[in-house]
C-alpha cells in the first residue's frame, strides 16, 4: 500500500511538474523525471493523479489559482486608473520572478493548438477578460476613461501589453528582446518600466481621439 503524501510533498510535486511541462510541454515532460525531482514514486505520483493529463491539469490549476489570488489582492479596493494600473504592473513583475515556471508553462499552452487549447484559452482568460473590460467600462461610466472605444478592445490591448511585461520577466526570448530594446533586464529597470508603461497607458486610456492634436 502506498504512503500517503503529506502536504509539502504534494506540493513539491507539482513544482516539479510545472516546470518539466514549462521546459518540454504536455507530450514531452516525464512523469519519471518529475517524480525523482519530487523525491517520490511514480506510482505515488499516478495514485494521486491518474494519469499524465490529470497531473498536468492540477499543474495548470495551481498556477492559475495562484494568479487568480495576486490579481484578486491589488484589484479588491477601488482606485483611480493610475493606481489600478500600477498595483497590477507591480503584482505581475513580482508573480514573474516568484513564479517564472507558471508564466512559462502559459508560454507553452499559448503555443499549442486545437480543440484543448482553444477551451483552455477560455478558461484561462475568462477571469481576466471580465476584470479588465469592467473595470474600465465602470471607468468610462465614471468619466474617468475615454469613452470612444469598445472596453472590451481597450481591455485586450491593456492585457496584452502586460502579458509582455510578465514574458519579459522570466522567458529568455522576451527577455533577450527587452534588452534589444531597452537595454539591461526587467528586474535593472524596474522601477523604470513601471513609470513609463503607466505614462503610456495613461495617455492611451485618457485621450480620446478627437482631444489628439496631430502636428503638421
Amino acid at each position: 500500500m502506498l504512503k500517503k503524501l503529506s502536504e509539502e510533498q504534494l506540493e513539491s510535486l507539482l513544482e516539479a511538474g510545472v516546470e518539466e511541462f514549462a521546459r518540454r510541454g504536455l507530450a514531452g515532460a516525464n512523469m519519471r523525471t518529475i517524480a525523482d525531482r519530487a523525491c517520490i514514486s511514480v506510482g505515488a505520483l499516478y495514485k494521486y493523479y491518474g494519469d499524465k493529463d490529470g497531473f498536468f491539469r492540477a499543474c495548470l490549476d495551481r498556477s492559475l489559482e495562484a494568479l487568480d489570488r495576486t490579481l484578486a489582492e491589488v484589484t479588491s479596493e477601488e482606485a483611480g486608473f493610475r493606481e489600478y494600473a500600477r498595483r497590477i504592473i507591480q503584482a505581475l513583475l513580482r508573480f514573474s520572478r516568484e513564479h517564472a515556471g507558471y508564466v512559462r508553462l502559459y508560454c507553452v499552452l499559448a503555443a499549442s493548438g486545437g480543440e484543448e487549447a482553444r477551451r483552455l484559452a477560455g478558461e484561462i482568460e475568462g477571469v481576466t477578460s471580465r476584470l479588465y473590460a469592467g473595470t474600465i467600462a465602470a471607468g468610462q461610466a465614471a468619466g474617468d476613461l475615454r469613452r470612444d472605444i469598445d472596453p472590451a478592445m481597450l481591455a485586450f490591448f491593456f492585457d496584452n501589453l502586460l502579458m509582455m511585461v510578465q514574458f519579459a520577466g522570466c522567458c529568455d526570448y522576451y527577455r533577450e528582446r527587452f534588452r534589444l530594446y531597452c537595454g539591461g533586464t526587467p528586474e535593472e529597470q524596474e522601477d523604470r518600466l513601471e513609470q513609463e508603461l503607466l505614462k503610456f497607458l495613461e495617455s492611451a486610456f485618457t485621450f480620446e481621439q478627437s482631444e489628439i492634436v496631430h502636428r503638421t
